[in-house]
């Protein structure tokens, strides 16, 4: 006869891999380290395979750890889901959720929605601002959710999406690759400044910061008069913009990979759930 999954089990293997350590997993769970070691025992025997092994003082999960780990976490999120939805259950609360200035209009949206769609009693509470900061505000706990570009292991995440960064200068901008670069930048600590300006310099292309900005309206409006150039991602791409390429002497620019941010210890409930939602339904699948 096979042997089946338990839930249990399952959310227990979670909350080690959240929390990475079993006496921590202990605490939270109200159970003795030895009742959760014994758990993860049975677990073992239950797929025939090691889970943990030793780092040094630390338990790690193996390979098969790591693959249980995965379908865990969807099976947890897929069982609460039809247990909420079965029993008709309203969750309340407020989720406080950041996105960056970049992403606000096409991103954020479909996260928003996901939320209305499936906790129709929760409150959303959105900032938008820069992603340095955002990240701060999820650390310091003002955030439950962020929407970043940046790579932080601090944090538990999923991938949003990924997406091409661009040069982008006004529609009527004229181009000589033969002169100084004049860049649009942000005033502050930006991905895209830090791209524009190493990507330049590992071209051997002279650039000068001729326009500064504290947000991306104003940037978007420096390039609609021609001030110059900037590094940002194709979204931003309207009408009054156009892209210039390899064939106008500027250099490639990398994809940017966005990924939805929680705090790996929250013990929060309601942001759990909403996260384990989102991931279930929003992750980003490559083709």
């Amino acid at each position: 006869m096979e042997k089946m999954l338990e839930l249990e089990l399952l959310r227990t293997l979670v909350t080690i891999a959240n929390l990475q350590s079993f006496a921590a997993t202990a605490v939270q769970l109200g159970r003795t380290q030895s009742a959760i070691t014994q758990q993860m025992q049975r677990l073992e025997d239950s797929v025939g395979h090691p889970l943990f092994e030793k780092q040094g003082r630390q338990k790690r999960l193996t390979d098969h750890g790591e693959r249980l780990l995965v379908y865990a976490r969807h099976i947890l999120a897929i069982h609460d889901e039809a247990v909420l939805s079965l029993q008709n259950r309203q969750i309340e609360g407020l989720v406080r959720i950041g996105a960056p200035h970049d992403v606000s209009d096409t991103m954020l949206p479909p996260v928003l929605q996901e939320i209305a769609r499936n906790f129709p009693s929760m409150q959303m509470d959105v900032h938008v601002g820069r992603s340095p900061f955002l990240m701060e505000s999820l650390r310091q706990g003002e955030l439950d959710l962020v929407i970043s570009n940046r790579e932080d292991d601090a944090f538990e995440g999923f991938v949003l999406r990924s997406t091409p960064t661009v040069w982008l200068c006004g529609a009527n901008y004229v181009h000589d690759p033969a002169k100084t670069v004049p860049l649009v930048l942000a005033d502050g600590p930006s991905i895209f400044r830090k791209l524009a300006c190493e990507s330049l310099d590992a071209a051997g292309i002279r650039w000068t910061p001729r326009h500064t900005c504290t947000s991306l309206v104003g940037i978007l409006a420096a390039l609609r008069a021609g001030l110059g150039v900037t590094a940002r991602g194709v979204e931003q791409l309207d009408p009054g913009l156009r892209v210039l390429g390899v064939g106008d002497g500027m250099p490639m620019l990398p994809e940017l990979v966005y990924r939805l941010y929680v705090r790996s210890h929250v013990i929060n409930p309601v942001t759990r759930q909403v996260f384990e939602n989102l991931k279930t339904r929003m992750r980003f699948a490559p083709t």
